[in-house]
């Protein structure tokens, strides 16, 4: 059981990235899926998660309007579309699932991915 982050990179402000997230072992559809990040020196924190049976959704703040969560059950992966973004969205960037209890909370999640660093830099 296994979840895989990748797309990250560096981008200049105003830019855009799609982050994915692939499960492996098993079947995401049905799963919560949340997006983290980590900035240095700061705490881990929620961006986006989407509820697996009725695409429910929930954003940070200051990701709003910017940041769209989706999901392709067909190839068992998730994403986070990322436009407009701003240097302070420079982070590690995880993503994480969990089967039940929308929206759970951080420490509930199941399923945690390696990070794939997001630098937005001129």
């Amino acid at each position: 059981v296994q979840l895989h982050a990748s797309g990250g990179g560096m981008v200049q402000p105003g830019g855009s990235l799609r982050l994915s997230c692939e499960a492996s072992g098993f079947a995401l559809d049905s799963y919560i899926i949340g997006w983290f990040r980590q900035a240095p020196g700061k705490e881990r924190e929620g961006v986006a998660c989407m509820d697996g049976y009725d695409g429910r959704t929930l954003y940070e703040d200051s990701v709003k309007g910017r940041f769209t969560i989706s999901r392709d059950n067909a190839k068992n992966t998730a994403y986070l579309q990322m436009n407009s973004l701003k240097p302070e969205d420079t982070a590690t960037y995880y993503c994480a699932a969990i089967l039940y209890g929308f929206p759970p909370s951080e420490t509930e999640y199941d399923y945690w991915s390696q990070g794939t660093l997001v630098t937005v830099s001129s």
